[in-house]
């Protein structure tokens, strides 16, 4: 039998072919392997990247929780702020009606009856003043504070010391710290 083993072109062309790779994938294959061998040492730590990831994750989910409990509490003040503000714009449109029953029950008046009747309807509107947290500015006998009164007059007297209101010409209200109406008074110099 004759051997009929193949022999093996040994030209410089067929021996370029075999050392060349096939196709573009293996040549790009081959040189990432090259380099992510170079950059990463062999020796990583898949544990100490997954630490860091996790607590780069936790500084996200505090840094979330903080802001979202920041708006919560600016939500809450805005709101609050606005109810002030609808109670002083609503008692500030009462206020017309709490002074002409003043008026009313300063006037003369012979019928008893209408007298009472006038009575208790501001003795309700004072009640729903209170309840809303609404208190009257004092006034008379007290030292003039220009965020609570406004003068109007000024008035020359020996008898009160300097600065003391004298007369109240028109009731002031206020909510809480904030002034809805201020004291329209008469001040001793």
């Amino acid at each position: 039998m004759a051997n009929t083993k193949k022999k093996k072109d040994t030209s410089p062309e067929t021996q370029a072919d075999e050392a060349m790779p096939e196709t573009a994938a293996e040549t790009v294959s081959e040189t990432q392997t090259q380099e992510s061998a170079e950059e990463c040492p062999i020796e990583s730590n898949p544990e100490a990247e997954w630490e860091a990831r996790l607590k780069a994750e936790q500084d996200k989910y505090l840094r979330l929780a903080a802001e979202y409990d920041n708006f919560r509490k600016r939500s809450l003040k805005e709101r609050d702020a606005l109810r002030v503000d609808i109670r002083s714009a609503a008692v500030s449109e009462l206020l017309p009606v709490y002074d002409n029953l003043e008026r009313a029950l300063s006037a003369p008046c012979s019928d008893e009856a209408f007298y009472k009747g006038v009575e208790m309807t501001m003795s309700q509107l004072k009640t729903i003043f209170e309840g809303m947290g609404v208190s009257q500015i004092p006034a008379v006998g007290e030292t003039f504070n220009p965020n609570l009164h406004n003068a109007v007059m000024h008035v020359d007297d020996d008898t009160h010391g300097a600065q003391e209101i004298v007369q109240e010409f028109q009731k002031g209200f206020k909510l809480g710290d904030k002034v809805i109406r201020h004291s329209m008074v008469q001040v001793a110099n």
